[in-house]
């Protein structure tokens, strides 16, 4: 066997009996064996007896310098992983730090293609995801991106098929707790294999998020999501009466009309961070979020009403990359990430102040849209605009709807809006008008 290479040797859980005559024979020859300590265990037959071991619970950050300074020595070196090291494994991680061509990786049967085969699931249209690292906490509905499970419910939303990697503490309960929070109990079914390759194996078939979400299941485990066929939704230009709203006349909402020129100016992409303040009903934000499904949302409203007709219509429409903010506008702004995108939809008075404020906030080439219905706030928003020198440029909108009139039907006319569109002055010509 050639010294100098660090053999990553991936393991099932039956240790030895798992493993091909080529992993045998670098594991008979190895100086120095590094892995977790479940694996260790289960390795203690192996033909490495008289090698040296090394833990590497809790010390990750130390294991390429140890292998570089074993393989500098002429020690021959073997990592043992848990089954694929390729497939979020610690192989990845060794071939960005070990010199090129130092690392050989003789994978195994991933345990999650192992549980597929139990369960009789083709797999390769399937996404992989991990909720295997630190304690993520207990899910909370209008969470951002910090929170250590929402790549993991973005991920879900993209798939028809996710096999998922747990860890104690983000246990397969817990993901079925976030899954009812997010209100996505009849969205999924749910199948965790437990103690893959080991005598006391066990597969849970399929289950319900609330049967899920109430059950404990031996470590360690893996879980497979199956989303369930749903009828398709339009990824915006929903009609004004699927949302939510308070209604004193009309209902205090951006019309269908103008939201979609609205969105359609804001140029978003599919990682875009969306800034929505006032609002309102929160149907601008929540057709960008369902836009941007890499993104996020963050949303502030003052009025609590409608603050809460937002919120039930996140939940109705079952957008999970959104965070709603029930204060006075800029309240709060200061701890959101820099926007890709900015949309007023009302500003509580303090118009000025936030216009200043977005366009300092916006990242290079992001759009600051308003939408206004009154000449004194479109004034105030164009004098602010050049005293800022911005670029922008302003649209009128004004729509006519039909209405039926006996047999017949004429056109009602709603009420014009203004859009108002603005880039940093250093961003480049974004209109005619300065």
């Amino acid at each position: 066997m050639s010294a100098g290479i660090c053999r990553i040797i991936g393991v099932l859980d039956d240790g030895c009996r798992g493993l091909s005559a080529e992993a045998l024979a670098h594991l008979a020859c190895a100086d120095l064996v590094i892995a977790g300590g479940r694996l260790l265990q289960s390795l203690a037959d192996s033909p490495a007896a008289a090698a040296e071991r090394w833990d590497l619970t809790g010390r990750l950050p130390e294991v390429a310098p140890t292998i570089a300074r074993a393989q500098a020595a002429g020690r021959n070196v073997v990592v043992l992983a848990t089954g694929d090291p390729l497939c979020h494994g610690i192989g990845g991680m060794l071939y960005d730090r070990l010199p090129a061509g130092s690392v050989q990786v003789l994978p195994n049967v991933s345990m999650l293609q192992l549980a597929c085969a139990r369960l009789g699931v083709a797999w390769q249209d399937a996404r992989i995801a991990s909720a295997h690292g630190r304690d993520a906490g207990e899910w909370r509905p209008g969470a951002d991106p910090s929170h250590g499970l929402y790549p993991l419910l973005q991920q879900l939303r993209q798939a028809a098929l996710t096999l998922v990697l747990t860890s104690p503490a983000n246990s397969p309960d817990r993901i079925a707790r976030m899954l009812r929070q997010e209100n996505l109990v009849g969205a999924y079914r749910m199948a965790v294999a437990s103690r893959l390759s080991r005598p006391d194996e066990s597969v849970s078939g399929w289950l319900s998020v609330d049967e899920a979400a109430g059950r404990t299941f031996a470590e360690p485990n893996v879980l497979l999501l199956r989303r369930q066929p749903c009828r398709s939704e339009a990824l915006f230009g929903l009609a004004d009466h699927c949302f939510q709203q308070r209604k004193p006349d009309k209902g205090l909402i951006t019309k269908r009309e103008v939201r979609a020129v609205a969105l359609a100016r804001l140029a978003l992409k599919a990682d875009s961070i969306v800034w929505d303040i006032g609002a309102g009903s929160g149907s601008v934000g929540l057709e960008a979020a369902r836009l941007c499904p890499a993104g996020h949302v963050y949303a502030v409203e003052k009025n609590p009403e409608d603050a809460a007709n937002a919120w039930a219509n996140k939940i109705a429409l079952r957008v999970s990359n959104y965070s709603l903010l029930q204060a006075k506008a800029p309240d709060g702004l200061a701890a959101w990430p820099d926007p890709d995108a900015v949309f007023i939809g009302g500003s509580g008075g303090e118009l000025p102040e936030l216009i200043g404020l977005c366009l300092a906030r916006l990242r290079p080439g992001a759009w600051l849209v308003m939408s206004f219905a009154t000449l004194e706030n479109l004034a105030g928003a164009i004098a602010v605009l050049k005293r800022l020198n911005a670029v922008w440029d302003a649209s009128q909108l004004q729509a006519s709807r039909s209405k039926a009139i006996l047999d017949m039907h004429r056109l009602q006319a709603e009420n014009p809006v203004w859009l108002v569109c603005a880039q940093n002055g250093q961003a480049g010509e974004a209109g005619d008008e300065r």
